[in-house]
């Protein structure tokens, strides 16, 4: 067995480097479609009524794989967001 000693700073410097390069490799990733409950948390909405409506309506566009499963698209989500921004005085 190897034992590798090393300073604290160090050991904490190293730390820091893993911890940034795994979150550059998360945020590259990005997802394409959102589900029920994330598309809610995004609206800031806490009825499911609420986002068919949505849905119904042409606000926000979805995608349906199969008849139990409805996905979101985050960028109509934001756009939908953005289209009710009120500007101050």
């Amino acid at each position: 067995m190897k034992v590798i000693l090393i300073e604290e700073e160090a050991f904490f410097e190293l730390i820091e480097r893993v911890v940034e390069r795994i979150g550059s490799k998360r945020s590259k990733k990005e997802r394409n479609w959102l589900t029920p409950e994330e598309a809610m948390k995004e609206l800031g909405v806490k009825s499911t009524t609420t986002l068919q409506r949505y849905r119904d309506e042409g606000k926000i566009r979805f995608s349906q794989p199969s008849k139990k499963i409805i996905l979101y698209d985050p960028t109509s989500i934001q756009e939908f967001l953005e289209s009710k921004v009120h500007d101050t005085f």
